[in-house]
């Protein structure tokens, strides 16, 4: 999947959003952060991708990871031999 990047869905004040953010950075990860509060249209798009509205949502190409904390993240990049 070289022509994938990472999208990280995320709402403002979100606990988990800030703390799987966060470790993606401190991982060295390549990622866009968008905001579905700030954002309709992404909102929209992240239920249509996940089918659910919670947040933070991660896709990688057409993979996805709805709802997720940094466990999951973890195993997510794991499983999918996603690397920074």
């Amino acid at each position: 999947m070289s022509n994938s990047s990472l999208k990280v869905y995320v709402k403002p004040g979100c606990p988990w959003c800030v703390q799987v953010v966060g470790e993606l950075r401190a991982k060295g990860f390549a990622f866009e952060e968008i905001d579905v509060i700030a954002d309709r249209n992404a909102f929209a798009e992240m239920k249509r991708l996940s089918g659910q509205s919670l947040a933070p949502t991660i896709t990688y190409g057409e993979l996805v990871l709805a709802d997720c904390g940094v466990p999951e993240l973890r195993a997510f990049l794991q499983k999918h031999g996603i690397h920074p």
